[in-house]
């Protein structure tokens, strides 16, 4: 792991921007409020929030970053959809019906029609609730090789979608399909260019060699490319999955930092274990 993140890491959620397309994103502050900060928080506070919070925020190549960590020791990971027959459609709602306590973070976990439903696969608690997307079309998810962010217990998988198709046979526990995969194998997806125009917040989750998930949103505009380097020679990731940018949001319930912006569809959650 570079010393980019250790270096740089700074709980300084108010320099995020919003997103250039789509309703804006409101970037919650520390104190959990919208908007500039009206003071540095003092060290005390600041060191108990990054011994408390999963999340830093860095900087990587000019850009604001946002990286939240799941270990397995530590954490679980699961999908939510709906509460009942209701989709939660935000993080809001998803955060007014569970307990801040057990939840080390959340996002929104990957692209999804107007109604909420996923584009691709999706699982939750062991249950299928739609199928793997195979076919082409237009926009991200459809830049093949995209891929499937998976997992039972505490092994956590990011692998591209032929891959999975052709070797996962039991059903995981939690499920979610998105695209373009930034990382396949250590390398970068061979379609991502070095720094593009698209720029836009996006966020992404990838796996390391020590079987951790690092969930990345940027608080800023950034292109795949960057995004991607972020992932191979900071994180060091092996595969690393885009989820989404028409809106990208997390919930960090150390910092009281709670996005809102345009409904979202899946989401993915990070918990506490009862030992933490």
């Amino acid at each position: 792991m570079k010393t980019t993140l250790a270096a740089l890491a700074l709980l300084a959620l108010t320099a995020c921007e919003a997103q250039p397309e789509g309703e804006p994103v409101a970037r919650a502050r520390i104190d959990g409020k919208t908007g500039p900060s009206s003071g540095t928080p003092t060290p005390a506070a600041t060191l108990a929030s990054q011994v408390e919070s999963a999340c830093r925020s860095i900087i990587f190549e000019d850009t604001p970053i946002t990286h939240c960590l799941a270990v397995p020791d530590r954490h679980s990971i699961e999908t939510a959809l709906a509460n009942g027959d209701t989709r939660y459609r935000s993080l809001k709602d998803y955060a007014a019906a569970h307990d801040g306590e057990t939840v080390a973070f959340a996002m929104n976990a990957g692209i999804a029609d107007e109604d909420g439903t996923p584009v691709g696969y999706f699982v939750e608690d062991a249950k299928r609730l739609h199928e793997l997307q195979t076919g082409s079309g237009s926009g991200n998810f459809y830049m093949k090789p995209n891929g499937v962010f998976y997992g039972t217990g505490g092994k956590w998988h990011v692998r591209d979608t032929d891959w999975f198709l052709a070797n996962v046979t039991d059903r995981p526990q939690f499920g979610t399909q998105s695209g373009p995969m930034l990382i396949i194998d250590g390398k970068i997806h061979p379609e991502i260019v070095h720094d593009g125009p698209s720029r836009k917040v996006r966020n992404a989750v990838g796996i390391d060699g020590e079987g951790r998930a690092h969930f990345v949103i940027t608080n800023a505009p950034i292109s795949f490319g960057k995004l991607a380097r972020f992932y191979k020679n900071e994180l060091e990731v092996e595969n690393a999955l885009f989820l989404d940018d028409t809106v990208s949001l997390l919930w960090n319930p150390a910092t009281d930092r709670l996005d809102t912006g345009k409904p979202i569809g899946p989401i993915l959650v990070v918990k506490k274990k009862a030992s933490e």
